[in-house]
């Protein structure tokens, strides 16, 4: 049974009026209908006398077609008795309690009345699957562009941070800062990493290695070396990087000597 109708559109209005009265044999029959689907006294106590005290003067189209039309001009407020009274319609069996020369045709009508709702369930259900595509649409949409402006905010963070770095005098906690944002920096551009962590010896050596940081980058992992020079890079030091990839299979590297970027690889065994 449809959940979709809101108001009764012309077509089905008019059904109705023509239906309604042939499923009851009396006036009074007509109005009980439309008790027992929900509706209240209040919106038919009028025609209910009339049928009491001057019955000649309504027929029973005239009090379905009444009913109907203050129904549907209701609105949401009396969206589930509209909804009861099609559906009392819809399920309609007992044709034997019709009068014998309204059976053939109460029958016909509650059958075009089904069709014309199972057609309009149809297009509803399409309408709704196209508004659940189009409401996915938006919030991807929206999910993207709230990313790219996290993004943005990322980079424009990452240059001031930078740009104020080099007026700091501590080198120590200026090299900190340079790989806190670094991470950051890697982390809003959705790249899996590790913060700096140390290595110790197997001896009771103490801390033997310090690694800034550990990326994974379309699955492959990159050592990060973050260093602040205050002067061009030489050749010792990107061998000191070089020999620490090496000696780990499949390990790559990258190399951040103040804000050039340099990526190393080699093809070893990745361990860590």
């Amino acid at each position: 049974m449809s959940n979709t109708i809101f108001h009764y559109p012309p077509e089905l209005l008019n059904l109705l009026v023509d239906t309604i009265p042939l499923l009851n044999r009396s006036k009074k029959g007509v109005i009980l209908f439309f008790k027992g689907a929900g509706v209240k006294d209040d919106l038919m106590i009028d025609l209910a006398k009339k049928v009491k005290f001057s019955p000649l003067e309504i027929n029973k189209y005239e009090i379905a077609q009444t009913i109907l039309t203050r129904l549907n001009e209701q609105g949401e407020k009396l969206l589930r008795e509209r909804r009861e009274v099609l559906k009392r319609v819809v399920e309609f069996e007992s044709f034997e309690a019709c009068w014998d020369s309204d059976r053939l045709k109460a029958k016909a009508l509650v059958y075009e009345i089904r069709q014309v709702v199972n057609v309009k369930d149809t297009f509803t259900r399409m309408k709704n699957e196209k508004e659940k595509v189009e409401q996915k649409s938006r919030e991807e949409y929206l999910k993207k562009v709230e990313a790219a402006n996290k993004l943005a905010q990322a980079k424009t963070e990452f240059y001031e941070e930078i740009s104020k770095m080099y007026f700091m005098k501590d080198r120590q906690k200026r090299g900190k800062l340079f790989e806190d944002v670094l991470n950051r920096l890697f982390k809003a551009f959705g790249i899996l990493v590790k913060d700096a962590f140390t290595l110790s010896g197997d001896d009771n050596e103490g801390i033997i290695e310090q690694i800034d940081g550990v990326i994974e980058l379309d699955a492959q992992l990159y050592l990060v070396e973050m260093k602040w020079w205050g002067e061009a890079v030489g050749r010792d030091e990107i061998a000191n990087h070089l020999s620490r990839i090496f000696i780990r299979g499949e390990a790559r590297g990258f190399s951040f000597p103040s804000m050039a970027t340099l990526p190393l690889q080699s093809n070893c065994l990745r361990t860590l």
